[in-house]
């Protein structure tokens, strides 16, 4: 049953507003099989069937079948107020009116017609009926039309490969609503041969920094892992151009799982690294130098050799280190240009570099928040006027500045001066900007040991009460065996760098097993010491000192301990030897240290006598956890009786800092009220291997040692302690426990001694 609709708008009648409105006709065109009029109206067709009236919109309503009643409906509108709302149509308006209709061949010829001689507007594509298509004909057929997408033309995946993900409805998704992982592995091709021509292992770089790698195999899904590739594949093109290959060819894909038991997607970079560029000529541009070689032989770039972003970008920065070492405090070394031929895989390498002037070293100004003047800063320098401009020497200087603590901030600059010296160079002075920071400082430290108890101490500092670098330190101690306090004034860089003079007053009491003491004491000494900031390989002291004491002491004939009154007066000398590299913590080299203390006990007349001691240390590193360090002490007294020396002035053995194992002073003469006399001579030795893990440490040790009455070290009967230790390790040096026990422990020795302090050991 075909239906033919004419839609056909006229505007032979308008609205109030001018607007058309619009004239629908239509006309249908009907006929249907004998078999359908039948099943419509009820009985069979005849050629005497009434006929459409399609100009007075009739179109008759087949009867309804036999037995069927329909229900009454009252029209809305009249058949006479339908038809006199319908404007009236005149051939005259519109000549098409009275035109037969075409057919329906014609009229799709006609509309290809159209189509065929259509111009497309700018920006848009020929029609598919257009006659621009490939092979000019307008009826085009769908195989001639143009492919316009990418994946039309992309091969089909081999079918084993072929993986097809099942659409999961809402109604099917999880209930715990947890995310579905994604599982992958990372496969490199292509990369060994140029792995093993680099000087870093290309693969190890890449994995160290590698997306796919910090993702630990899992990813959400797919995308994310290709998201991944992607990202990596550009960071392999970088790591492969650092190294002069700079046209790589890196391709990705994503290859599925093949089997059941490897479900993880296998993500591949597939590498071809092309030519490894090499320099072919090397060219510097700058005004000549003195030596002449100096830019040169400091570039340490070579024709021939690969063009690799480390060794380009070291030595630039030697160049730009060479240059001030070497008098020219105002060189530049600029931007450099690389040109790379692709065809050869050759660079032509060109670095301009601004010389400046050569200099030598004038005099300084200063300026800032001054701790000191320019004349102390002079005192700090280790040049002098006249001298070849030399940075390191200018480094030095400002971590002389730094070591004194006395800034917030220091820096210390070359000044063009722009007198000449008349030898081709000129003067340059030195700015040093100071930021003096706050002078005083209260510190304090609290510790432990077998045969000393518990010790605190506390000090106060102000670090330039009299200028340049006058210290006035203030301290007392308090513990269960020792109390005191007392005063220094220190002057720090004494009129040359690294001296210091030192001024103590102080009066203290102790009171261990071997002596109970009051003591004043006076002393004057000079130093070259080390600090935590400056270790310095070489190190002297040299000073006086004046005590007053007075010391219980066993007297043989009472068989008592009495109290007696000590006046000893003394000179001292010191020299040290270190190779190590830290004061505090050192893992590698070995040190020595002398000390020699002539004294003199003005007590019921002049008794004079010589203290010596010598200490070595040795340091040895196995890896970077392990240590093995050993240590020796030997010490001797020359020139007076035991009972005639003050007990304070006599050697012990044992202690923390001595025989571990023992309490303080414990070893040596015993009286027979069984407390130590001390003695003229003493042996000490030491191992222990001390194993770092991070922040923390432990360590395992065996001392030995004995003091004597002899003046002489006998290395007999010695004494033996062992224990383990723990270290945590700070910035300012490592806090040590350690516990020790004595071998062959002798009645009223202690089983386990525990020892806490800050530094090692030895």
């Amino acid at each position: 049953m075909p239906w033919l609709i004419d839609y056909r708008p006229a505007c032979s009648t308008r609205d109030r507003d001018g607007a058309c409105l619009i004239a629908l006709s239509i006309a249908l065109a009907f006929s249907a099989s004998p078999a359908f009029a039948q099943e419509v109206s009820g009985s069979p067709a005849s050629d005497d069937a009434p006929a459409v009236d399609l100009q007075a919109g009739q179109v008759p309503v087949p009867a309804p079948p036999p037995g069927v009643t329909l229900p009454q409906v009252e029209p809305v509108i009249s058949d006479k107020e339908f038809n006199s709302a319908i404007p009236a149509l005149d051939a005259r308006d519109d000549p098409e009116l009275d035109k037969p209709l075409e057919s329906i061949e014609a009229f799709e010829r006609k509309l290809a017609g159209q189509q065929s001689s259509a111009k497309p507007e700018e920006g848009q594509s020929a029609p598919l009926g257009s006659a621009a298509l490939s092979d000019e004909d307008a009826t085009e057929e769908i195989g001639d039309a143009p492919v316009r997408d990418s994946e039309l033309t992309t091969p089909l995946p081999p079918i084993d490969q072929f993986e097809v993900a099942p659409v999961q409805f809402a109604q099917d998704a999880p209930a715990d609503d947890k995310e579905v992982e994604v599982a992958y592995r990372v496969d490199i091709e292509g990369l060994d041969a140029a792995d093993k021509e680099a000087d870093i292992d290309i693969a190890s770089e890449f994995r160290a920094l590698s997306a796919l790698e910090k993702g630990d195999g899992k990813a959400a899904n797919a995308a994310m892992v290709r998201a991944r590739l992607n990202e990596d594949s550009q960071l392999l093109q970088t790591i492969l151009a650092s190294e002069g290959w700079y046209s790589p060819e890196v391709r990705t894909r994503l290859v599925p799982a093949r089997d059941d038991k490897n479900k993880a997607l296998t993500a591949v970079l597939s590498v071809t690294p092309g030519k490894r560029y090499v320099f072919s000529d090397i060219v510097v541009k700058a005004d000549p130098t003195e030596p002449a070689n100096l830019i040169a032989s400091n570039l340490g770039l070579k024709i021939g050799e690969p063009i690799v972003a480390d060794r380009v970008q070291g030595a630039e920065a030697q160049v730009a280190v060479a240059l001030p070492e070497n008098g020219y405090p105002f060189a530049q070394v600029g931007d450099r240009d690389i040109l790379l031929d692709q065809d050869s895989g050759e660079g032509v390498y060109t670095l301009p570099v601004t010389v400046g002037p050569r200099g030598r070293f004038d005099g300084f100004v200063t300026d800032g928040n001054l701790a000191f003047g320019v004349d102390h800063v002079g005192v700090l320098a280790r040049f002098k006027r006249g001298e070849l401009y030399d940075s390191r020497k200018v480094d030095d200087l400002r971590k002389a500045l730094v070591a004194t603590n006395l800034f917030r901030a220091v820096s210390v600059e070359p000044v063009k001066g722009g007198q000449a010296v008349g030898d081709g160079t000129e003067y340059v002075t030195l700015d040093v900007h100071q930021e003096a920071g706050p002078p005083r400082t209260v510190a304090g430290s609290l510790g432990y040991a077998a045969g000393e108890g518990l010790t605190a101490e506390a000090t106060w500092t102000h670090r330039n009460m009299f200028p340049p670098e006058g210290a006035l330190i203030g301290h007392a101690i308090a513990g269960t065996q020792q109390q005191g306090a007392g005063v220094t004034f220190r002057r720090s860089n004494a009129g040359k760098r690294d001296r210091t003079f030192e001024m103590t007053a102080e009066a203290f009491h102790n009171a261990y097993d071997a002596y109970s003491a009051y003591t004043g004491r006076l002393a004057a000494r000079i130093s070259r010491d080390s600090t935590p900031i400056w270790q310095k390989r070489h190190t002297y002291a040299y000073g006086m000192e004046l005590l007053a004491t007075a010391e219980t002491d066993y007297d043989a004939a009472s068989g008592d301990r009495k109290r007696r009154t000590y006046y000893i007066a003394g000179v001292n000398g010191q020299v040290g030897f270190d190779t190590t590299n830290d004061l505090l913590n050192p893992t590698e080299g070995y040190r020595l240290t002398a000390l020699v203390q002539p004294e003199t006990t003005v007590n019921r007349g002049f008794n004079p006598y010589v203290r010596a001691r010598l200490d070595a240390s040795t340091y040895y590193s196995v890896n970077d956890s392990l240590v093995l360090a050993g240590r020796v002490r030997l010490g001797t007294i020359q020139g007076a009786g035991l009972f005639d020396i003050a007990p304070s002035r006599r050697l012990y053995a044992g202690g923390g800092g001595s025989v571990r194992g023992y309490s303080y002073q414990g070893l040596g003469e015993q009286a027979p009220d069984g407390k130590p006399v001390g003695g003229r001579s003493l042996n000490e030795a030491s191992f222990e291997a001390r194993y770092r893990f991070g922040n923390y440490g432990v360590v395992g040790f065996v001392d030995a040692g004995q003091a004597y009455r002899e003046t002489m070290p006998q290395f007999s009967d010695l004494r033996y302690g062992v224990g383990i230790g723990g270290r945590f390790y700070t910035n300012f040096g490592p806090v040590r426990l350690d516990v020790a026990t004595p071998l062959g422990r002798k009645p009223g020795e202690s089983r386990i001694n525990i020892y806490v302090s800050i530094g090692q050991a030895f």
